[in-house]
C-alpha cells in the first residue's frame, strides 16, 4: 500500500475520531454526574461541544463527508447534547421535587431527539446560513452555563422552579420553527474579517476575565435571538424552511444541529 493511500485512509477516519471523542466526554460528564461531581460535569458538555464543531470543519477540509460520519454524529450528539444534560439538570436542579424534575429532563432529552432528526432530513433544503430551531449543542452549552455558574445542588423552592421553566423553555426552543445563525457562511477571509477577529478576541479576553457568567450571558443571547429576530420580522418565516418532500440522498459529517 502506498504512502499516499495510507495519508488518505487516515484522514478519512479523523473526523469520525473526534465524532467519538465527543460521545467519550459526553458519557464522561454522565458518569460525573452521577457521582454527584456537577462542577466537573459541566465543563465537561463544553468540551463536547468543541469536539462536535471539529469533526464538521475537518471532515470539510478533508474531503471525507460521509453518510456513516453524519449517522455517528447525530447519534453521538444524541448522548453528548441530549442524555448527559437532560441528567445533569434533573440531578442538580430537581432532586426537591423529582416527578417533576424527571419529566422535564426526558422532555429536554425528547426535544433533542427530535431536533436531531428534524435536521437530518432538512439539511439539503433549508437556508445555510440558519438552523431552523434552537441547536442541540447551544441547548446543552445553556444547561452546561448553568451549573458551571452555580455547581452547588438547587435547594431553594424558588429558584429550583426558575431552573424547571427554563430548561422546559430551552426545550421547546429546540423544536420551535425559529432562525437560529448558523455561522457557517462567516469568511474569515474577507475584507472585513478583521473585525470579526477583534470581537472573537475580545470575547476570549472576556472569558478569561469572568468565564462562568460570560459564558451564561454569550449562550443566552444566542438562545434568546431567535425568538427576537422572529419579533422583529413581523413572525414571517423565511423561504426554504418548509419541510422537505423526500429525505436526502446524502449526509456531510456533523450537521451541526
Amino acid at each position: 500500500m502506498s504512502r499516499t493511500r495510507r495519508f488518505r485512509r487516515g484522514t478519512a477516519i479523523l473526523p469520525s475520531l473526534f465524532t467519538v471523542g465527543n460521545l467519550f466526554v459526553g458519557f464522561w460528564a454522565i458518569i460525573r454526574t452521577f457521582e454527584g461531581n456537577y462542577a466537573a460535569a459541566a465543563p465537561l458538555i463544553a468540551w463536547a461541544i468543541v469536539l462536535d464543531l471539529l469533526d464538521g470543519r475537518i471532515a470539510r477540509m478533508t474531503g471525507t463527508t460521509s453518510e456513516f460520519g453524519a449517522e455517528l454524529d447525530s447519534l453521538s450528539d444524541a448522548i453528548s447534547f441530549g442524555v448527559a444534560p437532560a441528567l445533569l439538570a434533573y440531578a442538580w436542579g430537581f432532586s426537591t421535587m423529582p416527578r417533576v424534575g424527571w419529566l422535564a429532563a426526558f422532555l429536554f432529552a425528547t426535544c433533542g431527539v427530535l431536533r436531531l432528526a428534524r435536521f437530518n432530513v432538512q439539511r439539503h433544503v433549508i437556508d445555510g446560513r440558519f438552523f431552523v430551531g434552537l441547536p442541540i449543542p447551544a441547548a446543552a452549552a445553556q444547561v452546561a452555563a448553568w451549573v458551571n455558574l452555580f455547581p452547588q445542588p438547587l435547594t431553594d423552592r424558588r429558584t429550583v422552579m426558575v431552573a424547571l421553566v427554563l430548561l422546559v423553555m430551552t426545550s421547546f426552543l429546540m423544536v420551535s420553527t425559529f432562525r437560529y445563525w448558523s455561522f457557517k457562511k462567516v469568511d474569515l477571509r474577507s475584507r472585513r474579517s478583521y473585525i470579526m477577529v477583534l470581537g472573537i478576541a475580545l470575547l476570549f479576553l472576556l472569558v478569561a476575565l469572568h468565564p462562568e457568567w460570560v459564558l451564561l450571558s454569550v449562550v443566552s443571547v444566542y438562545l434568546l435571538h431567535g425568538p427576537i429576530g422572529f419579533l422583529i420580522g413581523g413572525g414571517t418565516r423565511p423561504r426554504g424552511d418548509e419541510q422537505p418532500a423526500a429525505l436526502p440522498e446524502a449526509a456531510p459529517q456533523n450537521p451541526g444541529a
